[in-house]
């Protein structure tokens, strides 16, 4: 079984422009993620981009990285055109968002780690500390039923605190296992009438059957998408 991590980056963020190219300490934002993701050792890493300046920027950080159709429409189409641009053939594909700087190698080890027979896709979730957070759209909560301890399998997603009542919500994480087929069979569904509510995609998979398995972490990790995000982690990198 060979897998492969696959980080999607460009630059046309409208909160935070040329976010990817951000400076934290001396790098720049995508090195960061290129690098954590390297460390988690469990295939090889490609960043998929449309962006040349992004793809030389990889490339001088030792990385590898492949040029995407730039009207791709979203981040995991961006995910399943590098994979079916090489060569090598990969049972699982783990895609881990370009906003991520501070990613724990051992999530994307633990979002491998957590595929079941039964799994299509898998990902992680954080117990949320800070009440803002549940009330906060930006936060996306899911809606488990507990296998185990260390295993959930997800019902939803939304933007909303849910389930109402809930002793203890959860944070989704922006990383995610697929197999191949599964990731092939995501890309061809057209968007969903609960996606599009909810602007989150995982729930198109939800309502076409699909099985998302969940894993837990400790904490999340810092996802920048504005300017204030930025400072937060330019502050926070320099306390590790």
């Amino acid at each position: 079984m060979s897998t492969v991590v696959v980080i999607p980056s460009r630059l046309r963020a409208t909160r935070l422009p040329n976010k990817p190219l951000a400076m934290i300490a001396g790098k720049p934002m995508i090195q960061w993620v290129y690098e954590n993701a390297s460390k988690a050792d469990v295939g090889d890493v490609i960043v998929a981009t449309c962006c040349d300046e992004i793809l030389d920027v990889v490339k001088r950080a030792g990385g590898r990285a492949v040029l995407t159709d730039p009207d791709l429409p979203s981040g995991t189409d961006r995910v399943f055109a590098a994979v079916k641009s090489l060569s090598h053939k990969y049972d699982k594909i783990v895609n881990v968002q370009g906003d991520l700087p501070f990613i724990d190698p051992m999530s994307i080890k633990k979002v491998v780690d957590v595929f079941q027979k039964d799994s299509d896709i898998t990902s992680l979730c954080a117990p949320i500390m800070d009440d803002f957070e549940i009330g906060s759209p930006s936060v996306v909560k899911p809606v488990l039923s507990f296998i185990n301890d260390s295993l959930a399998k997800a019902l939803y997603f939304s933007r909303s605190p849910v389930p109402y009542g809930a002793k203890t919500y959860y944070h989704h994480l922006g990383v995610y296992g697929y197999t191949f087929d599964a990731l092939e069979k995501f890309v061809s569904l057209a968007p969903s009438y609960l996606e599009k509510s909810e602007s989150l995609e995982q729930l198109r998979a939800l309502e076409a059957g699909m099985t998302i398995h969940m894993g837990f972490v400790d904490s999340a990790p810092i996802a920048i998408d504005t300017p204030e995000d930025l400072e937060k982690a330019r502050a926070y990198v320099k306390t590790l």
